[in-house]
């Protein structure tokens, strides 16, 4: 069954329970107020893996990935928002580009043995490791972001095998999103300006090298994205200086554009989801128009989602702690999680969905919110959530939306151990990665 096909049938079968569109698609309540996900009881998961703990949905992150793969020529999963060895090997399966910005995301990707020719190296300011890396494994492409990368690439590569390389470029556009997530406008470290002649110039000199060969532009303009407008307006950027690159080039070898990832994903009741398929045919029409006008053969497209593919395939699952009450009547639930493995609302206001699980109860609800057990103020998972006012501690909670930038983000704030990955799939929790423990957090201490 298609993803188009599935999601009306799972908003029938959870409505009004679920909101189907935040949570994993095969997520399912049962009679005793529990939630299945992949066939998996959660509450199961939150007593054989303990808590906080991530659960990922294999079958909700392979529909999304074929759903892509139908819409646009080449899809490169973001790696930066979730990665291990399991999601590497569904992404391979599935047929997508893995689009990787570190030497250890490529590390991941070469244990799997990902296709070196499928892996795209981006990255604003890339170590020697991460270059080295590359060209050593032989990667299809890599991102440059700064004409520094230029020399550095070239001392690394063979003029007999030319780096295929994409230049990353500023479009100039402002996509509408949060100021954290905002990327394709100036005044910020991500790409080289095209306002400047800082992208002409690095283009220029790639084209002078003979261990390089220039093939397309890549632009990224933020993330959380819901309307079209903004990359629309990328395109005319971006096929103009196509145009450009061809004469410069004196060649009408077709070249590639790549318009990165953003796609937006709801977390909340009433926020708008991306429609993928509808912007992949507007695209289409509008790159073709654009070119003609230019006069240039029209480039492969690519796109890079990384949260659209795998953030609500997951659902992170936590322990009530502890209940209070503020002087002005506020209720307080503090969960054994927090800003350790969700650093996303302390970042940007971030809004998530809760809802208790475990137990069914005639008790009214009212809003109350969900903080973490870090020694910070802002360390708040959700605010103003309905829950049972019948809470107690050892309440399970279960948060969804949480596939993307959670636990690729989760760190070690007060010494505490980054939770489990658990895949539900087919009746079936594994573990993906396992909990990390107090030995490991000691064996990196060398004074002790």
């Amino acid at each position: 069954m298609t993803l188009p096909e599935l999601l009306p049938s799972l908003r029938t079968s959870l409505a009004p329970r679920l909101a189907a569109e935040l949570w994993p698609l095969t997520a399912r309540p049962d009679r005793r107020g529990d939630l299945r996900v992949g066939g998996v009881s959660l509450m199961a998961v939150a007593e054989e893996f303990g808590t906080p703990t991530y659960v990922l949905d294999e079958a909700d992150v392979r529909l999304r990935c074929r759903q892509y793969v139908a819409a646009f020529p080449e899809v490169a999963y973001a790696a930066k928002a979730l990665l291990c060895g399991a999601v590497a090997r569904w992404i391979d399966e599935e047929g997508l580009s893995l689009n990787v910005c570190s030497a250890g995301e490529l590390a991941v990707a070469r244990a799997v043995g990902f296709p070196a020719e499928r892996i795209v190296l981006h990255g604003n300011a890339k170590t020697p490791d991460d270059l080295r890396g590359a060209t050593e494994y032989g990667v299809g492409r890599v991102v440059i972001d700064s004409v520094g990368e230029v020399d550095r690439l070239v001392a690394l590569s063979d003029d007999t095998a030319p780096q295929q390389v994409l230049l990353r470029v500023i479009p100039g556009v402002d996509a509408g999103t949060h100021a954290a997530l905002t990327t394709g406008v100036e005044e910020q470290q991500l790409g080289l300006s095209l306002a400047t002649g800082a992208a002409a110039d690095a283009a220029r000199r790639v084209l002078g090298q003979n261990a390089l060969r220039l093939t397309g532009v890549h632009c990224h303009i933020g993330s959380q994205v819901t309307r079209f407008g903004g990359y629309e307006r990328a395109i005319g950027q971006l096929v103009t200086f196509l145009a450009w690159i061809h004469r410069e080039r004196g060649t009408d070898v077709p070249m590639e554009l790549d318009l990165g990832g953003g796609h937006a994903v709801p977390y909340v009741e009433g926020e708008q989801a991306f429609a993928v398929e509808a912007f992949a045919t507007r695209i289409r029409q509008l790159l073709t128009l654009e070119c003609e006008r230019h006069r240039i053969p029209a480039p492969r497209l690519t796109v890079e989602p990384g949260r659209a593919i795998v953030a609500r395939a997951g659902v992170t699952l936590y322990r009530v702690l502890a209940l209070k009450t503020t002087a002005g009547g506020r209720r307080i639930v503090a969960v054994d999680g927090g800003m350790g493995d969700n650093l996303r609302p302390a970042l940007y206001g971030a809004r998530y969905t809760v809802r208790r699980i475990g137990r069914l109860t005639s008790a009214p609800t009212s809003n109350a919110t969900v903080v973490g057990r870090y020694c910070e103020a802002v360390d708040v998972l959700a605010h103003d959530v309905p829950l049972p006012e019948d809470m107690e501690p050892g309440d399970v909670l279960a948060m969804p939306g949480t596939g993307a930038y959670h636990h690729s983000m989760a760190n070690n704030y007060n010494l505490v151990g980054r939770p489990p990955l658990v895949v539900a799939h087919d009746g079936e929790a594994r573990l993906a990665i396992r909990r990390e423990t107090t030995v490991d957090l000691l064996s990196r201490d060398c004074s002790l």
